[in-house]
């Protein structure tokens, strides 16, 4: 079996892969001082609840954007599961797509990762958008070359700013607002109003600005946490595919003869 890792700034997510099909699928907060042996300790508890044995795992990959994970999740693999990581984008795990922009080094690995898989998974021109810490929207052209992109703040951020830089405002929960109303009634559901339907303004704006921009039909793939809550309250989305990162993940493991 393959162990995918998909290391982001506020969650690391684990994914085991027999073949084409993902077995499980577990989430952690990520926190860099967290070592091998904290995450071997958590990830074999889960494990053993799918009836899977540390033995089975005969390969790992990790996509990362926080660096200092980095020799910690190395240590897991090597330690527990005796097998060398791969990490995207780098030797044997190398990308294998055009990068055109500016600077192809800075390209987050998890960026990459969707572009490869939603290249593989849906045709023609594609703006894939991922809901993070950051909401990232990416061109990846009919030939599977990554073209560019956006990078915003995600919405917890956005709502997490508001809430400390003010004195009065409580902190809230991310939901669909009650009502089809953007005139709020109290301070709560003006807050909410103003991050939710203000999200979904600025998204549905950009696409509409990337589409025109790339000037052929161009299909918008969702993927993150979010997706699905946003996908209630717009029609921008052609697909909404929640594994995007992890199967991209499966698959630069496959080329790579690891999966």
């Amino acid at each position: 079996m393959l162990l995918a890792v998909d290391v982001g700034n506020t969650n690391v997510v684990f994914a085991l892969f027999d073949g084409d099909a993902m077995r499980a699928r577990w989430r952690i907060a990520t926190d860099p001082r967290r070592t091998g042996d904290e995450y071997a300790v958590w990830l074999m508890q889960l494990m053993q609840i799918e009836g899977v044995s540390r033995e089975a795992v005969t390969g790992m990959v990790i996509s990362s954007v926080v660096p200092r994970t980095r020799h910690n999740l190395t240590v897991l693999s090597q330690k527990y599961f005796r097998v060398e990581p791969l990490f995207a984008g780098e030797g044997k795990a190398a990308y294998q797509i055009e990068i055109d922009v500016d600077e192809p080094r800075s390209l987050g690995a998890d960026r990459a990762v969707n572009a490869i898989a939603a290249h593989a998974k849906y045709s023609g021109d594609l703006i894939v958008l991922d809901f993070g810490t950051a909401t990232t929207f990416d061109v990846v052209d009919f030939n599977g070359a990554y073209k560019g992109g956006i990078i915003c703040p995600g919405i917890n951020l956005s709502l997490d700013a508001l809430v400390n830089n003010t004195a009065k405002l409580p902190r809230i929960a991310i939901d669909e607002p009650r009502g089809d109303s953007v005139i709020g009634r109290n301070t709560e559901d003006q807050m909410l109003i103003g991050v939710f339907w203000g999200y979904v303004a600025m998204m549905e704006g950009l696409i509409a600005r990337m589409k025109a921009e790339i000037g052929r039909p161009t299909k918008v793939i969702a993927t993150g946490g979010l997706a699905v809550l946003f996908d209630e309250h717009t029609g921008i989305f052609d697909a909404v595919d929640g594994n995007l990162t992890l199967q991209g993940l499966a698959m630069i493991a496959e080329r790579a003869g690891a999966a």
